[in-house]
């Protein structure tokens, strides 16, 4: 069994900003699942179901993204799910918009949701999805700029961003991630 954890801030007011990305493919994976409704439950919103070809437990904490590692750590103990099968979808400044990097273990590039990850789950040693949301233009702080909403050219690319995302997250669980960074690490997500 996975767990699927989509990060993001809850609540309106951060609907729909580049921190929420992870909220978003969350979504699209679990529509794709046809998982039921998700319920609020160990700090955050859980669904369950299949997805290639295993069972898996979605996750978006409905705390902030500083502290979401709690609704993490809780929900991997209460399904006894090892670090190495959470699997954490987030924003990622470092990555250009379009673009996403799979990988296992590393860094925090100064995320707080991968510091409160990290810190309740014990180890840095898990796989993440970093979607790539691109850095600001110099001058502007980056803490306002993933707060903020996507600018009217990517909102336009979008749905075909999070779609790829989610295959991706589909082919990881179906083939492993070295089949799924060899499929898409640096891949152009927007469709032709």
């Amino acid at each position: 069994m996975w767990l699927l954890v989509g990060l993001g801030n809850p609540g309106p007011k951060y609907e729909d900003t580049r921190h929420n990305i992870g909220f978003m493919v969350e979504a699209e994976l679990r529509r794709r699942a046809e998982a039921p409704a998700p319920r609020s439950k160990l700090g955050g919103e859980t669904s369950g179901g299949q997805l290639g070809g295993v069972r898996v437990v979605f996750l978006r904490p409905m705390e902030f993204m500083n502290l979401s590692g709690q609704a993490v750590g809780r929900t991997a103990q209460f399904w006894k799910i090892p670090p190495e099968k959470v699997l954490a979808i987030h924003d990622e400044l470092d990555v250009p918009f379009a673009r996403l990097k799979l990988a296992v273990g590393g860094g925090t590039g100064g995320h707080n949701g991968l510091k409160s990850i990290i810190a309740h789950l014990g180890t840095k040693d898990f796989p993440r999805v970093r979607v790539g949301i691109s850095r600001p233009a110099p001058g502007t702080d980056p803490a306002d700029y993933v707060l903020a909403r996507f600018a009217t050219e990517e909102r336009r690319d979008l749905p075909s961003v999070i779609g790829s995302v989610a295959d991706a997250v589909e082919t990881l669980l179906a083939k492993g991630i070295a089949a799924a960074m060899t499929a898409y690490n640096g891949r152009d997500l927007v469709a032709p």
